[in-house]
């Protein structure tokens, strides 16, 4: 663990205030997700299916500032030809939950579930992962840490 973690003595996601979900629907207009990004100040919007709830993927917002910048999709294309999908089959997902200890976030951002590679984002649902409940990032850990007193 990084000097980061003697900082954290016991705290949890919780503890980052993590902002309220927003999610978008994958037949919105881009255009629509890229507004409610901006006007929150969103790095990342989780995106869920318009039935079921289901957490489908997510749009990296830098990343989609670029496609449309490279005419990879246009504003009035659907948030579906710009996700990024979850794989689910034979994929190990952390369950990161509002109770999860910040050493736990931080292992995360640095390799992952299984050690894999970095991770700029991870989601926070509930326990049995039917929810979400909010995105926490990389940043938000950062600034929790610069808050803190010593």
């Amino acid at each position: 663990m990084s000097a980061w973690a003697q900082k954290y003595r016991g705290a949890t996601v919780e503890d980052l205030d993590p902002p309220p979900a927003l999610s978008a629907k994958p037949t919105e207009p881009i255009s629509y997700a890229l507004m409610n990004a901006f006007e929150r100040d969103y790095s990342h919007l989780t995106v869920v299916s318009e039935d079921t709830r289901a957490l489908l993927g997510y749009l990296n917002i830098p990343r989609l500032k670029q496609m449309l910048k490279d005419g990879a999709v246009r504003e009035t294309d659907h948030v579906a030809k710009a996700m990024q999908r979850f794989q689910r089959s034979g994929k190990v997902y952390k369950v990161i939950t509002m109770d999860t200890p910040l050493e736990e976030l931080e292992a995360f951002f640095i390799g992952g579930v299984d050690g894999s590679g970095p991770q700029d984002f991870a989601v926070v649902t509930d326990g049995n992962r039917r929810f979400v409940l909010g995105v926490a990032t990389k940043g938000d850990l950062e600034e929790f840490v610069k808050r803190r007193p010593a």
